[in-house]
């Protein structure tokens, strides 16, 4: 070791663990002045100092002008379609940044350090055969710098400065700093993606232990791909997450859509061929679009992705079958989608389709334990309640005869109808127990009118009364189920967006010939200019099962709704 504490082969001991290329790099500016030295030092230093890719990315621009004395510079991050990606200018305003408008694609000067990855240096920009001007609002520039940024034998990007300061020319001695600088920014550029690796595989695990911790207690499937979307959104910063399912073969269905412009999407039917997410299922493989609102892949259905830019859609599938797309996208603009921070999801939406796959057979061991516990309340109504009604029912009867008052003797009589009816209300209803549309997936009147108050009690913020009366499996026809619950989800929307209610109740009954539906709240009431499409639509939809509505302002406030419709 030499006085000034060099090894043999020339490099001091602190040295020594950099790449190779840094090394030779460094050795060639160590020609150049001390100020030079230390500057070069200063910026290795700094574009080592974040973990963060997008941290790095800035200090890299920031430290190469500081090195080469430049009044503006700017990274360019190369895209997989060999265009700029990502552009991070330094030395504008942000006022000035937006009047330029559109980000520069790869073209011109820019483009030709692209096609031909080498350093190179201008005195004068326009003078060059690549040149073809500025766009309005951009300063004037005309001494230039650039040198390419490698990650392996990957070219990540390109550093471009211009206009030297003091108005002179780059010199080889900035030419030879900046290449340095680009040798350390690719170092810290491949560590700062390997910590974005080891970050994402570390959130997509938390993510999927969080979904099976969530169907531990048995949860709802809306509630597993709500939260699917939640953490895939969350986890790649995403503006839009969209899930899509396969209906009817050849088609998806969008049953969530969460983000910017959700309402666009959700509940939207398309083929597969000509969408997004049937591209993705194509390919079995998690697609990657730059520019999703001009993609060539999309040609079904309306426009919907005015705005955005990036996007990435993975199918969900556990073995042979499909279980579904998730797609993501951000805002036009931001930065792509890259392999890295995408190559868990694939395997998260794996996972995510299994969790799918659990809830639904739970679900359905759910279903088998109810349809046996009906089975059983059903022999027990037929086998003890029945049979005891009956002898109740003979009793009064041979006792009417010894009754000589009128009074008594018309209530004896009304007590054995009234058992008569309520034998008749229980076979009916182990009727409806034994004999549910298992194999559709239907349910009965009872079970759905439950379901719509379930459904409506999020948006109400309380859950209303209710009370059924009547054979509402057995002597409702299907059609005329339907209008009841729509006319009923109808009414419980009007009073979570107009009355301001905090209660209300729910009467549903089907007796001599007639159902009738009744909601009452106590609510602000019917403004006399307020709208009423509402009302307007359940009255329609009454006129057309043969029925009619009323609205009507209670004494103590609020509103009374009647719907009723005749029965066969």
């Amino acid at each position: 070791m030499g006085e000034d504490g060099r090894r043999e082969d020339g490099t001091r001991p602190h040295l020594r663990a950099l790449p190779d290329d840094l090394l030779e790099r460094l050795r060639a500016v160590e020609k150049a002045s001390g100020r030079s030295q230390h500057l070069l030092l200063e910026a290795v230093l700094s574009v080592g100092t974040g973990l963060e890719l997008p941290q790095v990315l800035r200090h890299i621009v920031e430290a190469a002008v500081v090195v080469a004395d430049a009044r503006y510079g700017a990274l360019g991050v190369i895209g997989t379609d060999g265009r700029l990606s990502q552009f991070l200018p330094v030395g504008l305003t942000d006022e000035r940044f937006k009047a330029i408008g559109t980000l520069p694609a790869g073209h011109g000067i820019l483009g030709e350090l692209i096609r031909h990855p080498a350093p190179l240096r201008l005195s004068e920009l326009g003078g060059h055969p690549a040149s073809y001007g500025f766009p309005p609002h951009h300063p004037e520039m005309h001494s230039f710098l650039g040198v390419p940024i490698r990650v392996g034998d990957e070219v990540f990007g390109n550093l471009y400065l211009t206009e030297k300061r003091g108005g002179g020319p780059f010199t080889e001695d900035d030419e030879t700093l900046l290449s340095a600088l680009a040798v350390a920014a690719g170092v810290a550029v491949e560590h700062a993606r390997l910590f974005e690796e080891a970050r994402y595989r570390q959130e997509w695990l938390e993510a999927n232990g969080e979904i099976v911790a969530g169907l531990l207690p048995g949860a709802k499937e809306k509630d597993v791909l709500s939260t699917i979307v939640d953490r895939a959104v969350r986890i790649l910063s995403a503006d839009l997450g969209v899930l899509a399912l396969p209906v009817d073969g050849d088609r998806l269905r969008t049953e969530l859509a969460s983000g910017v412009d959700a309402e666009a999407h959700r509940g939207l039917v398309l083929p597969r061929r000509g969408s997004f997410g049937g591209a993705a299922l194509a390919a079995g493989r998690a697609l990657i679009s730059e520019d999703v609102e001009h993609d060539a892949r999309i040609t079904a259905g309306p426009p919907r992705w005015s705005g955005l830019g990036p996007a990435v859609a993975v199918p969900m599938a556990t073995g042979e079958r499909v279980r579904g797309v998730l797609i993501l996208a951000r805002l036009r603009g931001r930065a792509p989608f890259t392999g890295p921070e995408t190559a868990p999801l694939l395997t998260f939406a794996g996972q995510a389709a299994l969790a799918m796959e659990l809830a639904e057979q739970r679900a359905a061991a759910e279903q088998m334990t109810l349809l046996a516990d009906r089975d059983r309340i059903a022999r027990d109504l037929h086998d003890l309640a029945i049979q005891r009604l009956f002898a109740i029912g003979m009793t009064l009867q041979s006792a009417v005869r010894f009754v000589d008052h009128p009074e008594a003797h018309e209530r004896l009589l009304r007590a054995v109808d009234g058992l008569d009816e309520t034998i008749k209300i229980i076979r009916s209803t182990i009727f409806g127990l034994r004999t549910r549309d298992v194999a559709t997936g239907k349910r009965g009147l009872r079970a759905r009118t439950v379901g719509t108050l379930d459904e409506a009690s999020h948006a109400l913020g309380f859950t209303p009364s209710l009370h059924m009366e009547g054979l509402l499996d057995t002597d409702v026809p299907e059609e005329l189920a339907e209008h009841v619950l729509a006319a009923l989800a109808e009414a419980l929307s009007n009073v979570a967006r107009h009355a301001h209610a905090s209660a209300a109740d729910v009467s549903l009954s089907a007796r001599v010939g007639r159902l009738t539906l009744t909601v009452v709240d106590n609510g602000v009431g019917i403004p006399e200019d307020g709208r009423r499409s509402g009302l307007d639509n359940l009255a329609r939809r009454a006129e057309s099962a043969g029925g009619e509505m009323t609205v009507e302002a209670p004494t103590g406030g609020g509103t009374r709704l009647v719907w009723s419709a005749p029965t066969p």
